[in-house]
C-alpha cells in the first residue's frame, strides 16, 4: 500500500515508521522545512525509545520518506493519514482543529484519483463529516472515504503499542474503505489484534471516552493516597488489592502528582466541551479536571510542608521533569506546577531530567538544571522525586543525603521503601502510605 502521512509529530512520525515497518511506502510530509531536513539526516523531533533506528532501517530500504510538498505525496495514494496536531483552543478549551482542516483543504487540491483519507489526530465528534464535507467542495467528483482511526499510542512505549495493540478502532461503513484499511493493518494478524469497525462518530467518540476513563483512575487512586495519609493506610497495598479484581485491572492505579502529557489534559478538557454543546454535561469527567489541576501545585505544598512549612532561602532538588519517564514531553507536566510553587514561595530550584531538559529551559528559566540526581541534590535542603525515570530508582541514597545541607526526601511517585530511605539517613515523605 502506498501511505501518505501529514503531520510529521509524535503520532505521524510513530505511525508511519511502523507502518513502512510492515512493508508499507510511506511519505511523511511536514510544513517545517527544518524538521523535514533534520529527519532525513536521521535526527528525531521527539525521543522515543527505538524510533531513531526504526525510521534508519526504513529509510534505507526505501519504503520511508519525508517531504514538504503535499501535493507530490499525495497524488497516488491509497491512503492519505492526517496526523495533525489538535490543541486546546485558547480562550475555551475546545479542540482546535485549525490544522486539520487546512491539511484537508491540501489534501483536497491533491487527490487525482480515489483515496481514503484517514483522520489520526484526536478530533472531536462530528469532525469527520466537516473532513468529508471540505473534501467533497475541493476534490470533486473523486472517489474518497472519510475514515476516522484513533491512535492508542503511550508516549515512551509507542512503538510496541502501535505493533502489539489491545485494539485497531477503524470509523467507516464504507465497504471499500474498511478493505483498505484492513490491507493496511493486516501484517498484525498474526498477532491477532482485533479490529473494530464503527461508525465514524463512535470511532471519534472512543478516543475521549478512553482517556477520560484512565484520566479518572489515576485521579481516583490519587484520592485515595490522600485518604491513606489520613487514616494511616498503604495506598500502594490499597491498588493491589483493588487491582487484582478483573473488573477493575491494575493498570493507572499508581498514585503521584498528576496526570499531564498531550493527550489527558486536552482530551479530558475536549470531551467536556463536547458535552457542554450537546448539553448532556458529565460531571465525573469535570471533577477528574478539576481534581488533577488542584493537586499539582498541592504536591508542591506538600514539598514545603516536609521543609517545615518555609521555602524561603531553601533550595529543593527535582529529579524528573517530564510528565513521565521515557519521553522528552514536558506538556502540562506536574513538574511546571510543583517547581512554580516552590518558586512563589521563595526557594531555589535545582533540577534534573534524562531528556526533558532542553524544552524544560524554555519553560522554566528560573530553575538551576543539572548534569545528573547527585548535582541537583549538592547542597539542597530537599530531593523530590517528580519523574520515576529508571535513573532514579536506584541512587546511592547514603551518598545523595552526604552531599545536601538537609537529608529530606519527598517521594512523589513511591520508588523507594521508606525503611530504605530512613536507613540513609533522610526524612523522607512519600504518597498515600
Amino acid at each position: 500500500m502506498r501511505i501518505t502521512m501529514i503531520g510529521s509529530g509524535y503520532v505521524g512520525l510513530v505511525s508511519g515508521a511502523c507502518f513502512s515497518d510492515f512493508g508499507h511506502d510511506v511519505i511523511c510530509v511536514d510544513k517545517d522545512a527544518g524538521k523535514i531536513a533534520a529527519l532525513e539526516g536521521g535526527q528525531m523531533p521527539i525521543f522515543e525509545p527505538g524510533l531513531d533506528k526504526l525510521v534508519e532501517t526504513n529509510v534505507a530500504a526505501g519504503r520511508l520518506s519525508f517531504t514538504t510538498d503535499l501535493k507530490a505525496a499525495v497524488a497516488g495514494a491509497d491512503a492519505v493519514f492526517i496526523a495533525v496536531g489538535t490543541p486546546s483552543r485558547r480562550g475555551d478549551g475546545h479542540a482546535d482543529l485549525t490544522y486539520v482542516f487546512d491539511a484537508t483543504r491540501e489534501i483536497g487540491a491533491a487527490i487525482d484519483g480515489p483515496v481514503v483519507v484517514v483522520t489520526k489526530s484526536t478530533v472531536p465528534v462530528g469532525t469527520g463529516d466537516k473532513v468529508e464535507e471540505i473534501l467533497k467542495e475541493v476534490a470533486g467528483d473523486f472517489e474518497i472515504a472519510v475514515v476516522s482511526n484513533p491512535e492508542f499510542l503511550r508516549e515512551g512505549a509507542a512503538i510496541g503499542d502501535f505493533k502489539r495493540p489491545d485494539r485497531i478502532v477503524i470509523g467507516t461503513e464504507d465497504a471499500r474503505a474498511q478493505q483498505v484499511m484492513r490491507d493496511i493493518y493486516r501484517p498484525l494478524y498474526l498477532n491477532e489484534s482485533p479490529i473494530l469497525f464503527t461508525g465514524r462518530r463512535t470511532s471519534e467518540l472512543i478516543k475521549y471516552a478512553a482517556n477520560a476513563f484512565l484520566a479518572t483512575k489515576i485521579t481516583f487512586i490519587n484520592e485515595i493516597a490522600d485518604l491513606c495519609e489520613a487514616v494511616g493506610a498503604n495506598v500502594q497495598d490499597v491498588s493491589r488489592g483493588i487491582g487484582l479484581d478483573n473488573r477493575i485491572g491494575s493498570k493507572f492505579l499508581h498514585a503521584g502528582p498528576g496526570y499531564g502529557g498531550s493527550c489527558f489534559p486536552k482530551d479530558t478538557l475536549a470531551l467536556l466541551k463536547t458535552a457542554e454543546d450537546y448539553e448532556t454535561p458529565v460531571r465525573i469527567v469535570e471533577a477528574v479536571v478539576q481534581v488533577n489541576d488542584t493537586r499539582k501545585r498541592a504536591m508542591g505544598r506538600k514539598v514545603i510542608q516536609a521543609l517545615g512549612g518555609e521555602g524561603k532561602g531553601k533550595t529543593v532538588a527535582v529529579l524528573g521533569l517530564t510528565f513521565k519517564p521515557n519521553t522528552d514531553d514536558m506538556r502540562d507536566a506536574p513538574s511546571l506546577a510543583i517547581v512554580q510553587s516552590l518558586l512563589d514561595a521563595g526557594a531555589s530550584v535545582r533540577a534534573h531530567d534524562p531528556e526533558g531538559m532542553d524544552i524544560a529551559k524554555t519553560m522554566m528559566p528560573q530553575v538551576t538544571y543539572c548534569g545528573d540526581a547527585y548535582e541537583a541534590a549538592r547542597g539542597a535542603d530537599a530531593v523530590v522525586i517528580v519523574t520515576e525515570w529508571d535513573i532514579y530508582r536506584a541512587l546511592d541514597l547514603k551518598r545523595l543525603a552526604a552531599t545536601m545541607a538537609a537529608a529530606v526526601m519527598v517521594d512523589l511517585r513511591n520508588v523507594y521503601p521508606p525503611a530504605e530511605v530512613a536507613r540513609a539517613g533522610f526524612a523522607y515523605s512519600s504518597i498515600g502510605r
